[in-house]
């Protein structure tokens, strides 16, 4: 060896043992890839009720939106009690800020760029808080919306928030993305 040192070279080991299970499948008697079952016992089909849990998208127009609602004054201690420890009292801390300065642009907050107040709804639902994603309660998530919302001064803090009115929100963002309108295929714009 090159080191000097007595002893099995490493690479040359874990090529034989690698070579020797490869051997050891394609030999064992008995066993035949035919007779491998389609499944290998584990797991099971999911349900419609499965699917229904998982299958919460909202799209920009507010299609997928629960009944319920909230206001940005029920938002505030839902977010005090569990958002202010990643985005601060303001929502203006931490390295995912929500709000920011009127006319800043440097940092992609919710009132800056985000398009739809819809995304915020949906993203919240899904992935909030980290340590616990998806077990808002619909009204929670409403009232959440709201307040962020309000901190970004795009909503007032006793306005209702709903499934009729909350795609009708009109977000400072909406503007500076353009709609993907391709209908697929070959086509390109």
């Amino acid at each position: 060896m090159a080191d000097g040192k007595k002893g099995s070279d490493p690479v040359k080991i874990s090529k034989l043992v690698a070579l020797a299970v490869i051997g050891a499948c394609v030999v064992l008697p008995g066993v035949s890839y035919a007779e491998t079952p389609d499944r290998l016992s584990i797991g099971r089909i999911a349900s419609a009720a499965d699917i229904a849990r998982w299958d919460i998208d909202v799209g920009p127009d507010g299609a997928g939106l629960p009944p319920g609602n909230g206001t940005a004054q029920q938002g505030e201690p839902i977010y005090a009690e569990k958002c202010v420890t990643c985005h601060g009292p303001d929502g203006r801390q931490g390295r995912d800020k929500l709000a920011g300065s009127p006319g800043e642009t440097r940092e992609k907050t919710v009132g800056n760029y985000w398009p739809y107040a819809t995304t915020l709804f949906d993203y919240i639902r899904r992935a909030m808080p980290p340590t616990k994603p998806g077990n808002l309660a619909d009204t929670e998530v409403y009232a959440l919306t709201a307040y962020i919302l309000h901190l970004n001064s795009i909503v007032t803090v006793d306005q209702v928030i709903d499934a009729e009115s909350l795609p009708k929100i009109d977000m400072p963002a909406r503007n500076h993305f353009a709609p993907d309108d391709r209908r697929g295929g070959t086509e390109v714009r």
